[in-house]
This record gives C-alpha cells, structure tokens and sequence, in this order.
C-alpha cells in the first residue's frame, strides 16, 4: 500500500460542481442533526426517567421509515430525484420547528416528540433514499468509494461537533436551541439542494403499480448473492452494534452525568470514524474489497465488547467508542460503494431503499435488544453479549457467502450496470 492510499480522495470535490453543493448541503445538514442526537433521547429520558423509553421513539418510528424509504425508492426510480430531497428537507424544518416549541413549553409533552419523530422519519427516509440513488450519476462509477467516504466526512463532522456542541448547548440555554438551530441548518441544506441541476433517473420511465415497482427490486436482490450478503452483514452491525439507547443510562449511573459526559459519547465514534474516513484512500484501490468489509464488520462487534469491558473507565470507554466509529466508517464505505457498483441505474432507487430500510428499521430492533438486555443484566453486560453476537455474526456471514469473500470493486464484468456519468471536469 502507498503512502497516497491512506490520503482521503477528493477527486468528486474537484470534479463535479453539483456533488459541491450536495456535499455542502448535507455537512450543513448533518450538524444540525448532530444536535437532536443528544437532545431527543437527552429529553426523552429527562420526561420518563427510562432507557425503554428511549429506545422505544426508534421502535415508533420503525414503520414511517420503511414507508419514507420504500416510497422513496420508488419516486427516486420515477421522478427528478433533486426534487424529492427539497420537498422532504423542505418539510423537514417544519418538524424541527415544533419540536423547539414543544421543548420551550413549561410541560413538554412526550407525544409531540414521537410524532415529530416519526414524521421526522418519513422525511428521512424519502430524502436519504434520493440522495443515495442520484450518487452514482453526480461522480462515476469508478468514483463511489471516493465519494463514500467524503459523505462519511459529513456524517462524521455532524457526528463529532453537533452532539459535543449539544451537552455544554442544553446545559446552557436548554434543549428548545439544539432543535431551533437544527430547523435553521435544515433550511440551509434545502437551499443548497436547490443549487444542483435537475436529477432525472436515467433510462426508459415505467408506469407499473407501486407494489410491482418494490417486487422488482426484491427479485433483483433475491437473485443476486452478492447484494443479498451485503443487506444481511449491514443488518448485523446494525442490530448487534449501535447501542446509543443506552447510552444515557450508562453515563447516569457510571458518571452521574446528564449532559457533557453524554455528548462525548455520542461524539466519540465520530472521532474515530473521521480519521478511518480521512485516510480511507486505500478503499478505491484495494483488491479484496469483500474480505476487507467482513473485517471490518467483525472489528465493529470487538469494539462494542470493548466498550462493555471498559464502561467505568472514561478514557478507554471513549476509545472503545472511537474505534467502532472506525471500522463502522470503513465498513460503511466498502458496502455502499459495493451495492451501487453492482445495481443497475434504473434500479439504483428502489435498492437503496431496500438497504436503506433495513439500515434504519435494524438500529430499532437494536435499541429495544439493548435496552431489555441492560434492563436484565446490566448495561455492561449488555455491550458485551452484543458486541460478541455482532463480531461472529460478520464472521459467519462471510463464511456462508463465497460471493461477498470474493467481492471486488475491479471487476469488469460490473461495468455495464451502471451508465456512463462520470462527470465533465470543469476548467
């Protein structure tokens, strides 16, 4: 490996002017998210003193994700895919917008935040699913790990300053600001969005029912072994090693903490998976891209472990926590540019949203997994009983399916899955 592999590429930054604005759009965006990341579950505990509680607002919104992401995956197929991200950033605002008033009252009630929550998820789900899809038609196929991984920046830059700014922001001036500024950073994102150029899909426009528009994505899925085993490795991290929901609980009872200890928490996969993310140059060239993924998957698993064996320990907890948010990024980078290098164009909306439905609705399943665990054993033995099922889970997964083992970016006979749209270079 060269020394140039482990410098994040930036050749989709330099190359299309409409990926600028949609990566600008989405850092904006992703700070402004970074905030409710501490104040929903911060407020949710605060009103209801349970980490059931908190882990139950991701099982409500379970079912307005799978409709925002499956209808989005149809309408992103279907329709000017810039279009569909305005109108849900759009109404987006709004819901932020009521969630400030609700927090500012002298009563804040708990059903206004899973409504606002679950609207919130429909949205979600409608614009995600159409900025994954347009992706590939803003940079080139032989630019997908690149752009992965400077989306990662985005998420990870939202991940690290929005929750450490949301501690010291609640303690300060109280949870109605972290939702207030999130409303002005999503108006922001939307009128940026509003700066790249039409995003039609690409090809012959079908008109068939809705329902037989998802069946085609399923049969496509179903057929291919090698999308089929990244669906279920992405579920295993998701469901086995995002254990947010307990994270109030835990950094009560270990550090008698209500707001800063909390934010570092949240903040510190983002630290890791920054740096994972600024030196992931070396996804785009390496060879054994499926070996590489299921690695990675099994590190995230170690780490949650880690966690778990270290709880009381800030410091090594932090770490632990940093390193999840490492392999979790590389993770991440490998699956999703593997998915879109392997799906057709016409059906680049309808399979994002199938991964994008079960990225969403398996932190749900996790979150109320984690949460019974914590309630039975303990927070800490939660971590590690989790940790370790998602570490032999990506091993096993790996094992059953030679088609993922022997996946790679640079195989040739993918090339005609996806439309030639690498972009012009501008002077």
């Amino acid at each position: 490996m060269r020394l140039g592999d482990l410098v994040i590429d930036v050749t989709p930054l330099r190359t299309s002017r409409d990926f600028r604005f949609l990566f600008a759009a989405r850092l904006v965006s992703l700070l402004g998210l970074g905030l409710t990341l501490v104040a929903l579950p911060l407020q949710v505990w605060q009103i209801t003193h349970s980490s059931w509680h908190v882990g139950l607002v991701s099982v409500v919104n379970m079912i307005p994700m799978l409709i925002g992401t499956l209808a989005g995956g149809i309408l992103a197929d279907r329709m000017d895919r810039r279009k569909l991200i305005l109108l849900a950033r759009g109404s987006a605002v709004v819901v932020f917008a009521v969630l400030a008033l609700n927090a500012s009252a002298d009563t804040p009630y708990l059903w206004v935040i899973y409504l606002s929550a679950a609207v919130n998820s429909v949205l979600n789900g409608l614009s995600a699913t159409a900025l994954m899809a347009t992706t590939p038609n803003l940079v080139g196929r032989d630019q997908l790990p690149a752009a992965g991984a400077l989306m990662a920046i985005t998420a990870e830059l939202g991940a690290i300053v929005g929750p450490s700014v949301a501690g010291g922001l609640t303690e300060l001036a109280g949870l109605s600001w972290n939702y207030g500024l999130t409303a002005v950073a999503t108006f922001i994102t939307t009128a940026l969005i509003a700066f790249i150029r039409p995003q039609p899909p690409a090809g012959d426009f079908e008109e068939e029912s809705p329902l037989r528009s998802i069946a085609g994505g399923l049969r496509f899925v179903a057929s291919n072994r090698l999308i089929a085993g990244l669906l279920i490795i992405d579920m295993v991290v998701v469901v086995f090693a995002m254990p947010t929901a307990i994270f109030p609980e835990l950094t009560e009872k270990m550090y008698g903490d209500g707001g800063t200890v909390l934010g570092l928490f949240y903040a510190a996969p983002g630290v890791g998976a920054m740096i994972a993310a600024l030196a992931s140059g070396w996804t785009g060239t390496v060879k054994h891209t499926g070996r590489h993924l299921i690695w990675a998957t099994a590190a995230c698993g170690l780490a949650v472990a880690g966690l778990g064996l270290t709880a009381d320990w800030l410091w090594a907890a932090l770490f632990f926590l940093a390193l999840l948010g490492a392999a979790d990024t590389i993770s991440e980078i490998l699956r999703r540019a593997l998915l879109q290098h392997n799906t057709p164009d016409h059906l680049q909306g309808r399979v994002s949203s199938l991964w994008l439905a079960q990225t969403n609705v398996g932190p749900a399943i996790g979150s109320v997994e984690v949460a019974l665990a914590a309630r039975i054993a303990g927070p800490a033995v939660a971590l590690i009983a989790g940790g370790a099922l998602c570490a032999a889970g990506a091993l096993g997964v790996g094992a059953a399916s030679r088609n993922l083992r022997n996946a790679s970016l640079h195989d040739p006979s993918a090339d005609d899955l996806l439309a030639p749209t690498s972009p012009t270079p501008e002077s």
